[in-house]
């Protein structure tokens, strides 16, 4: 059987130290912009309702203008919607992960066809044992 593998680009931008834009929040936003409730977008991303409204409340506090507004209570409860500029950001975010994706597959194509479909079984060591170590390599290694 023949697996057509795709490569999947996830990207996170750093503005300042305070301010940071990644798949999470983006995927919380557009998730909000469908429910129209952070807590229905949190349990659609398999997200507690705490870290959503953390992610949401330092996005608003990120940038000088807030993504999303909330609204309490109510005839029909509260809930949450994006503003203007909410909106400017997922759209932003996409068109610059559309574009990084298009780069990327470009560059990336001659080593696809050796990305293995699983790992092996000391992947998840060697990887481990690579990402702590600080130390100049030996013949070892």
């Amino acid at each position: 059987m023949l697996y057509t593998m795709k490569q999947l680009v996830r990207f996170r931008v750093d503005f300042s130290e305070a301010c940071s834009l990644g798949p999470g929040k983006i995927e919380l936003l557009e998730s909000i912009q469908k429910t129209g409730s952070l807590r229905q977008a949190a349990q659609a991303l398999g997200m507690s309702y705490r870290r959503a409204w953390l992610l949401l409340d330092g996005l608003n506090h990120s940038f000088s203008e807030p993504a999303a507004t909330a609204s309490i209570g109510g005839q029909g409860g509260g809930g949450v919607t994006l503003t203007p500029f909410g909106l400017e950001i997922i759209r932003c975010y996409r068109a610059a992960a559309q574009a990084i994706e298009t780069a990327a597959q470009g560059q990336l194509e001659p080593i696809m066809g050796k990305a293995l479909a699983t790992a092996t079984k000391d992947a998840g060591a060697r990887r481990k044992r690579l990402s702590r170590s600080t130390a100049p390599a030996t013949e070892h290694d």
